[in-house]
């Protein structure tokens, strides 16, 4: 009966509006959370809601073009953040098959609506946006729910929720969760406003605008430099969200108002950060505003279960380079660069032994011993080898020198281990660029390097420049200074909590996943749910790995599937059972095989009749 009660249909909805004297109920109202008016916008013709009028090819082309660089307008800044966004998380490359083998990118005209909201107690705001499509589905009113992968704006999740919702009728609500490309530059003093363009403090509100900062300090990270831990929020800022998207669904549909949990079916979903963001949700939804949740290779931690991400990240960061060593790893891509090691990876080994944190007489035995340590903490040899392409690029070394910032509350300036982020032009070369400072909004991640923002500090003049500023930042989570124990309680305040009985809920990962490994993260979740009674669906997807935009590079696609395509069946199979009734599977993933040299094939996902 309380599924039944949850799920009205709308015809139902309205013949009571129609008792009730032929008047529209009434609307939600504002939600008392929001900080600033709400903003919004109609999306048609050639500027749509999914691709800003790119289409899957320009999606996938050269970066959408300013007419002033240095002025960009609105609109072509939300262009090129959308494109951004999908460039960041899918594979459109030639070999990939999204919009052949699986995957689509049609025109979907709508609004969208966009505010900056704020959690109780919190320093800095946080972006919620709602997408409503023109073509929603009246008969089976749906919301979808989800926060940014990684650290990115406000889009980051659009190749996921938008690209699954929207064509099907259902409006998306979206929040940074915090996080964001919303950048302070404290050299002009100038933030991101509302719509995207940079504005001077005092002149318009700001995404974020760090108290107090020094003139020259460098650049300010809202995820990093807010002094809220956000990550601890995330949970909160997902279901903000949702309540913001049921009130602008009020705004944009007034003839179907009020939108409820109880008439509309909301689902969450989200992938990487996104995907532990509503995982956090779905622990702490006491008032039931979600339907059902699909977590996609989510970074999630509980209380005694698992690794934490700064634990993993810091020890993969200062071992992997030495281990990658190892001949096991002599054909594995980005672990050699034309057959040999990387300067880089080839000096770790020998600084590690002369710290003595890795043993061996040479070379190759001082990397048997840095794998055999990653072995004996939770690392398989297949993980390794794609967490070659994380530390190729240094995002262990990035993640955990933000992060650290985070979980100590740090304000820019003071960032811990001597790290602080400077614009620099292509060369490193630290200068103003006002023309990369324009674009930071629609084309950074959200935690630099990258887009003219470097990462500087930690380093020394040594052969192995970054060790010291590594070994600093692994001691805030090994040493027992105040620091230390400051960093840990941020840490535990991470904790997902268990989601209560009746959720459905669903977790797709990569066995292969590099950066937020299965054994560190869902293995132990869905563990830890099935010990409290609940049943989690759960595929762990064979030959997937973290980050589907790696599958272009050279030779790495064809180790991997994708794993965007069990993504979007997993949100399949949860719509059919929330809005027809349809029984949740329980089967193991689809079996798949890697891509190989040459494009995708459908027969290599496995799905294909399966249930």
């Amino acid at each position: 009966m309380h599924m039944f009660l949850r799920h009205l249909p709308i015809a139902m909805a309205g013949l009571l509006a129609a008792c009730a004297g032929m008047q529209p109920p009434p609307e939600n109202a504002m939600p008392d959370f929001l900080v600033s008016p709400v903003r919004a916008t109609e999306h048609r013709d050639n500027d749509d809601l999914l691709s800003a009028g790119l289409g899957l090819a320009g999606l996938a082309g050269l970066p959408a073009p300013f007419a002033d660089a240095l002025h960009p307008t609105p609109a072509e800044l939300r262009r090129r953040a959308i494109q951004m966004s999908w460039k960041g998380i899918a594979d459109l490359g030639p070999l990939g098959g999204y919009g052949r083998v699986y995957g689509a990118v049609p025109a979907v005209p709508g609004r969208e609506f966009t505010a900056f909201a704020r959690i109780p107690g919190a320093n800095a705001p946080h972006r919620v946006l709602l997408q409503a499509p023109d073509d929603f589905d009246r008969s089976a009113r749906c919301l979808v729910v989800t926060a940014s992968s990684g650290s990115r704006g406000i889009y980051g999740a659009i190749s996921l929720a938008g690209a699954w919702g929207l064509p099907r009728g259902c409006a998306v609500a979206y929040t940074d969760k915090g996080t964001g490309s919303g950048y302070f530059d404290t050299a002009d003093g100038s933030g991101v406003a509302l719509d995207g363009t940079r504005a001077a403090a005092g002149q318009a509100q700001l995404e974020f605008e760090p108290a107090h900062a020094p003139h020259d300090a460098g650049i300010a990270i809202k995820h990093l430099h807010s002094g809220d831990n956000p990550e601890a929020d995330w949970g909160r800022h997902v279901l903000q969200a949702a309540r913001f998207g049921l009130a602008m669904l009020d705004r944009a549909y007034p003839q179907l108002a009020p939108f409820t949990p109880q008439n509309t079916r909301i689902l969450a979903t989200g992938l990487s950060n996104g995907g532990g963001a509503v995982l956090q949700a779905a622990g702490i939804d006491t008032d039931a505003l979600l339907s059902g949740v699909v977590a996609i290779e989510p970074n999630v931690q509980m209380a005694g279960h698992g690794r934490a991400l700064y634990d993993y990240a810091t020890q993969a960061a200062l071992l992997m380079p030495c281990a990658l060593a190892d001949a096991r790893f002599q054909t594995t891509p980005l672990a050699r660069m034309a057959g040999a090691m990387p300067p880089p990876f080839a000096a770790r080994c020998a600084s590690l032994h002369a710290a003595g944190l890795v043993a061996g007489a040479d070379a190759a035995a001082q990397a048997r011993d840095a794998l055999e340590q990653l072995h004996a903490s939770g690392w398989s040899d297949a993980v390794i080898a794609t967490g070659a392409s994380t530390t190729a690029f240094d995002v262990w070394r990035a993640v955990a020198a933000g992060y650290a910032s985070a979980y100590l509350r740090r304000p820019v300036g003071d960032m811990p281990c001597g790290f602080s982020y400077r614009a620099v032009n292509a060369a490193g070369v630290p200068m103003d660029d006002p023309v990369a400072r324009a674009a930071w909004w629609a084309d950074a991640g959200g935690i630099p390097p990258g887009n003219g923002v470097a990462l500087v500090g930690g380093l020394d003049a040594s052969a192995d420049p970054t060790f010291a500023g590594l070994r600093c930042l692994r001691e805030l989570w090994e040493g027992d200074t105040a620091d230390a124990h400051a960093l840990h309680a941020s840490v535990s305040a991470l904790a997902a909590k268990m989601p209560r009985a009746d959720l459905p809920l669903w977790v797709v990962h990569g066995a292969d996943d590099g950066l937020l490994p299965t054994a560190f993260t869902s293995d132990p979740y869905v563990e830890w749910l099935r010990a409290g009674g609940r049943a989690p669906r759960y595929w762990k997807v064979a030959h997937a790995q973290h980050f589907d935009a790696f599958l272009a590079l050279p030779g790495f696609g064809d180790a991997h599937a994708p794993l965007m395509p069990f993504a979007y069946a997993a949100l399949d199979r949860m719509w059919a059972h929330l809005a027809q009734g349809q029984a949740l599977p329980d089967v193991p993933a689809p079996p798949t095989r890697p891509r190989g040299a040459g494009p995708l094939d459908a027969s290599m996902l496995g799905l294909s009749g399966a249930p």
